[in-house]
């Protein structure tokens, strides 16, 4: 069972060439543009094995984003498409996706314009 509040559920999760949403059980959502995308970080919090443990956090530029977790179904197309972002850092990620430390793992962030 989810320690997640009901309202924090995931219901859908969609990766486009616009970017990502995530539809929540409450009806509320939260998304982010590529274009708007200015970092992402994996979240590992030591929950595991039963409950979600990693979190893929988008943060926007204008304060908006995403948390997607790692188990949801459009995770993999997610992972996907970040990794083409330039300069993610893959050792960094697979460093977070492989450890069980409570720790926020930068992978990848915007270059200043």
């Amino acid at each position: 069972m989810s320690q997640d509040p009901p309202h924090a559920r995931s219901r859908t999760v969609s990766v486009d060439d616009t970017g990502v949403r995530r539809q929540l059980a409450d009806g509320s959502e939260e998304s982010v543009t590529w274009a708007e995308l200015s970092a992402v970080v994996v979240r590992v919090i030591p929950e595991g094995p039963w409950n979600e443990d990693v979190f893929l956090m988008l943060a926007g530029a204008n304060g908006n984003g995403t948390a997607v977790p790692s188990g949801d179904p459009a995770a993999d197309a997610l992972i996907e498409r970040l990794q083409t972002l330039p300069g993610f850092d893959n050792d960094k990620f697979v460093e977070a996706m492989t450890t069980d430390a409570d720790e926020a793992y930068v992978v990848w962030k915007s270059e200043p314009n």
